[in-house]
């Protein structure tokens, strides 16, 4: 007589099925995770640029609201000629006054300062500004001073001015403004920025309101073909 076979209970999983499934899973995990450190980086990469381009717009919003409100105010004469300096142009400094904005002021006009100088990344530009009543230029010193960073990451830059010709036209651009008695009509600013900063400065042309006289300058448009409409640097400007 055959004797019954008991039927065998399911089988279950053997070793090697388990460990695939466990090297699967870590497999999966590991995919998430990656993912999950690179939608970080991606996040964070964003906000720094987001960052960047804020501190950008407001960097040039300040210095175009400021020079352009330039006032044809002297914080300085000139030994010899008693020549009153109301305005002072190189390619990496300028000084000029101007009131600063409310938040920020004391009340009465202030003298400003641009100033490339050499930092940690590059080169910076830095800001200062003072009371023009009680300023003497003649002892002035770097302890007076607390100069405040703009911008960093600069490679190289320059600062750019221009002026009537003889003629009532706009002259060439020149970076060593030879006339501190005067106001120019406007001033431009560029930089050339660190791949490392991660922003690119757009050339700024800052044309100023007032002319040495006190009067509000009216610019026309002349552009040239393929020039912007609101360009001021491509039109001539009546006093």
């Amino acid at each position: 007589m055959a004797a019954h076979r008991l039927p065998r209970s399911g089988a279950g999983f053997t070793l090697l099925e388990v460990l695939l499934a466990i090297t699967l899973l870590a497999l999966l995990l590991a995919g998430a995770m990656g993912g999950i450190r690179a939608a970080t980086r991606a996040m964070h990469s964003g906000e720094q640029a987001i960052d960047r381009t804020n501190r950008l717009r407001v960097t040039q919003e300040f210095i175009r609201h400021e020079i352009s409100r330039a006032l044809p105010l002297a914080f300085g004469q000139e030994k010899g000629s008693g020549a009153n300096f109301v305005f002072q142009g190189e390619n990496d400094f300028l000084r000029f006054v101007a009131p600063m904005p409310g938040h920020l002021s004391r009340g009465g006009a202030y003298v400003q300062s641009l100033e490339l100088a050499r930092g940690r990344n590059g080169m910076q530009l830095l800001f200062t500004h003072q009371m023009l009543n009680g300023f003497d230029l003649d002892k002035l010193s770097t302890k007076d001073l607390e100069p405040v960073l703009l911008i960093d990451g600069i490679r190289n830059g320059r600062l750019l001015y221009r002026k009537y010709d003889d003629e009532g036209k706009l002259d060439d651009w020149t970076d060593d403004w030879e006339d501190p008695s005067a106001l120019p009509v406007m001033v431009r600013i560029e930089l050339e920025m660190t791949t490392e900063s991660g922003i690119v400065w757009p050339t700024m042309d800052i044309p100023l309101v007032l002319d040495t006289s006190g009067g509000i300058r009216q610019f026309q448009s002349s552009r040239r073909p393929g020039s912007q409409p609101n360009d001021p640097g491509d039109g001539q400007a009546k006093e």
